[in-house]
């Protein structure tokens, strides 16, 4: 059949504005005029792999990081790319779900999931799931999605491929809100951006496809495998730090302020308080300000080219072992004891109120500073090893010069501060009873014995834990 141009043109627009049948009548079009050629040559286009993907994904495997591949590729190209970036193996089995309707779906997941019961005797076996667009929309319904799930869960890898941007929002959300684990999602397109926002942490790669996967996301790095350092150096060291410094803070204060609590009872509950006033009001803001700063700063777990060779150390990150609620109220009962043993050992000390060799004695006022400096030794510290440092050595895995003067800046500037405020008045009309009380504390033999046995004894128990 012989048509001209002009004719195939009308016959080629009418295809492709029918509303039925629009990809049968487009196929019939291009046949029209696609007969009796001759091949001259043929060409291809290739979207290659960024560098240290293969090696990005294999880290991510071996942290237990469960990876979902949300593409809009044909099946056979997603397969293959999982091939080259070592998401899938030879050795993997691959689930095939490709079902044109809501039951041969259910049908293809149910026997998936009993193949999978049989596998499980062969732990070394690996399994990925493998399904188009069509059948993620089934998949997705409400009737199979926790099967679908359930069924992906249980699998190595799960790769979604001719997926829409809207069919990744919903699978992220999904997962988000049904496996109550924290989500990432990482794109580097405008067809990423809904999911990206859908995850708990978006990440956009700026590449060649634009900025808007940068604009919608909460980090931004220049190629995919910027995401090991990431998550396993400044994710792994910012969660560690922002654990401890949530829990000395509550530590620190509790210690502190229970103290008046165990005072009230020696007071009548008059309200009176043990410690001066203005020593309450510098403590947050000079005496243990430092430490937890310091802490929050420059302290890591381990150096960054060991969390790099290791991505096994983040399984202590997923798995919330630095804060929960156990790790909470072991702080907390922690504090209380050693609030106990703050009060009590200097109260006893000076039980008898004699704690000079001429006989003088001293007032409730001697007993607070004394308490409080013992104090000031064992938060500046905060959890410190036998000898050498109190508490905070305990708990810093990493010291800098600048961890150094924090902690032991602290302690030498509560010994500064009490010489300069205990000689403030008459000159300077502030805290008047506070006059001599550097001489008063720093000339009792009873107070240097209580300032090396008394924060060991209240920290005995932390450093058997700790060894």
């Amino acid at each position: 059949m012989i048509i001209n141009k002009f004719e195939w043109k009308n016959t080629y627009y009418k295809a492709s504005t029918s509303i039925h049948y629009r990809e049968r009548k487009l196929e019939d079009a291009a046949n029209i005029i696609e007969n009796n050629l001759v091949i001259l040559g043929a060409t291809a286009i290739e979207d290659k792999l960024q560098e240290g993907v293969a090696d990005t994904i294999y880290a991510l495997l071996k942290a237990d990081i469960h990876l979902w591949v949300l593409t809009g590729d044909k099946q056979e190209t997603a397969i293959n790319i999982g091939y080259s970036c070592k998401l899938i193996n030879p050795d993997t089995a691959l689930f095939l779900l490709n079902a044109d309707s809501l039951d041969s779906t259910r049908d293809s997941i149910n026997k998936h999931m009993m193949e999978l019961k049989d596998m499980r005797e062969r732990p070394e076996s690996e399994v990925a799931v493998i399904i188009d667009g069509k059948t993620l929309k089934y998949a997705l319904g409400c009737d199979i999605r926790k099967d679908f799930l359930d069924l992906c869960i249980c699998c190595r890898v799960v790769i979604c491929c001719r997926v829409s941007p809207i069919q990744k929002a919903e699978v992220v959300e999904y997962v988000t809100m049904h496996t109550k684990t924290v989500t990432l999602a990482i794109g580097d397109g405008a067809n990423d951006v809904a999911m990206i926002q859908k995850a708990h942490v978006g990440i956009g790669i700026s590449g060649e496809e634009g900025l808007q996967a940068c604009c919608a996301s909460d980090y931004s790095i220049a190629q995919f495998r910027f995401l090991t350092k990431l998550l396993f150096v400044h994710g792994a060291w910012n969660y560690s730090r922002m654990c401890k410094l949530i829990l000395y803070s509550f530590y620190k204060n509790i210690c502190l302020y229970v103290i008046e609590l165990w005072f009230a009872i020696y007071s009548g509950w008059s309200g009176q308080i043990l410690f001066e006033r203005w020593s309450i009001g510098l403590y947050n803001v000079l005496f243990t300000a430092a430490p937890p700063l310091a802490m929050g700063l420059f302290d890591r777990l381990c150096s960054a080219e060991t969390m790099m060779k290791y991505p096994s150390l983040y399984k202590t990150t997923q798995s919330s072992q630095y804060f929960n609620v156990r790790v909470f109220w072991v702080w907390i009962f922690n504090a209380l004891i050693h609030s106990v043993l703050l009060y009590w050992l200097p109260y006893l000390a000076l039980e008898k109120d004699v704690i000079w060799g001429n006989g003088r004695e001293g007032g409730y006022l001697l007993l607070g500073n004394i308490v409080y400096t013992i104090l000031g030794v064992v938060d500046s510290k905060d959890y410190v090893v036998v000898t050498v440092c109190l508490k905070a050595g305990l708990i810093t895995n990493a010291w800098t010069w600048l961890t150094h003067l924090a902690i032991w800046g602290s302690i030498v500037a509560w010994f500064v501060f009490i010489v300069i405020y205990s000689n403030f008045w008459p000159t300077i009309p502030l805290g008047a009873i506070m006059l001599g009380m550097d001489r008063m504390i720093y000339t009792s033999p009873v107070f240097w014995l209580g300032l090396i046995l008394i924060p060991f004894s209240a920290l005995l128990l932390d450093i058997f834990v700790k060894v």
